[in-house]
């Protein structure tokens, strides 16, 4: 346990990526995400050497300073930050690796139905948005984000962004996974909306089953013109 190593490399963390980060005495005065992570890593500490029952008593404590509750046996990775740090919960059997960042609000949690590994594990390099929740023993692949809001129950690969309940890949490899239309009229400069994807998707079969109906449609009315005509034309050659 380096404590000071950990505190240098999360301040620099934060100034890489926070653009209202000051300097880093207000960092370090300010920042409650922080504070709760450099708590974890001792709490972490006790937990590993047999002194469980003070690290949960300070990891309580911790909790009500910050906001922030991080069970002292979840595995935290280097360089780990929670922006706007208040309602972050972190389970017992979590696992997250380095260069990951989570906003307020986001849930690290079991399903209540597991015993073992129920808990999340994190990649490197994840970005979890604000209020979302990662539940269950799920792998997060590295360099993957999740929307705000989402709900993952599943199994996310490397390089996703996924949003919406239950989360949905849109993004992998950088690549969309189904093609919004109308972005730029739009103005979606953010996360994707899967709900407006779908409806379009279902608009456009829609539109594909009409135009095959009146096709059919179409080509029953020409074959009972032809129907007529042979009949007009087979009584006129009975009378004729």
């Amino acid at each position: 346990m380096n404590i000071f190593k950990t505190i240098g490399e999360d301040i620099a963390a934060v100034k890489e990526r926070d653009p209202a980060a000051q300097n880093s005495f207000v960092i370090w005065l300010t920042y409650p995400g922080l504070h709760a992570r450099w708590s974890h890593v001792v709490e972490h500490w006790l937990w590993t050497h047999g002194f469980k029952s003070l690290a949960r008593i300070s990891s309580q404590f911790t909790r009500f300073m910050t906001g922030v509750e991080i069970h002292p046996a979840a595995v935290i990775g280097r360089r780990f930050f929670i922006d706007h740090a208040m309602g972050v919960i972190i389970g017992e059997t979590t696992v997250i690796g380095d260069d990951v960042t989570l906003y307020q609000g986001v849930t690290l949690g079991g399903t209540g139905n597991e015993t073992g590994k129920r808990h999340p594990t994190l990649g490197n390099n994840v970005l979890v948005g604000v209020g979302a929740s990662v539940l269950g023993n799920i792998t997060i692949g590295d360099n993957s984000k999740v929307g705000g809001g989402a709900v993952v129950v599943r199994d996310v690969p490397p390089n996703c962004t996924v949003v919406g309940i239950p989360g949905k890949i849109v993004i992998r490899d950088g690549k969309r996974v189904e093609t919004e239309k109308q972005d730029a009229a739009k103005h979606r400069e953010c996360l994707p909306d899967p709900v407006t994807e779908e409806c379009e998707r279902l608009a456009e079969r829609i539109d594909g089953l009409e135009r095959k109906l009146r096709e059919a449609q179409e080509a029953s009315a020409v074959d009972l013109l032809a129907a007529r005509i042979d009949e007009v034309e087979r009584r006129l050659g009975e009378k004729a």
